[in-house]
C-alpha cells in the first residue's frame, strides 16, 4: 500500500474551512481583549469613589497584565492559523515538519495549526 504524502484538494478545503472558522473566532476574541486593555469596554475605575480607587487601580493593573498575556497568546494562535492557511494554499498542510509524514486528520481537526505529529512532539520533549 502506498502511503499518502499529502492531503487531497477536497481534504485541504475541509481544513481551510475549519481554519477560517477558528481564525474568525480567534480574531473576535483578540479584538475583545484589546478593547479591554485600552478600557474601551467601559469597565474601568473612573466612576469609583476615591476610597476604593487605590485598591481598584492595583487590581486593574494586575487584570490588564493578565489580559495582555492572554492577548499575546491569542495573537500567536492567530498567526499560527494564518500560517496554516498558507500551507493549505501551498498544499503542504498537514505534513509533519520533523518526520515528513502526514499528521492524522483527527489531530488537525482538533489543532488545525499543528505542524508536528504527536510522535514528533513527544520525541521533542525527551
Amino acid at each position: 500500500m502506498i502511503e499518502k504524502t499529502r492531503y487531497s484538494d477536497a481534504e485541504l478545503e475541509e481544513f481551510r474551512a475549519i481554519i477560517k472558522e477558528k481564525l474568525e473566532l480567534a480574531q473576535r476574541d483578540y479584538d475583545r481583549l484589546k478593547r479591554s486593555i485600552m478600557n474601551l469596554d467601559g469597565n474601568d475605575t473612573d466612576d469609583t469613589s476615591p476610597t476604593y480607587k487605590v485598591l481598584e487601580e492595583g487590581a486593574n493593573t494586575l487584570s490588564k497584565e493578565e489580559t495582555s498575556r492572554l492577548a499575546q497568546r491569542q495573537l500567536k494562535f492567530i498567526q499560527g492559523l494564518q500560517a496554516a492557511l498558507v500551507r493549505v494554499e501551498n498544499k503542504t498542510y498537514g505534513v509533519c515538519r520533523e518526520t515528513g509524514k502526514l499528521i492524522p486528520a483527527e489531530r488537525l481537526r482538533a489543532v488545525p495549526h499543528a505542524t508536528l505529529s504527536i510522535e514528533a512532539k513527544n520525541d521533542g520533549k525527551k
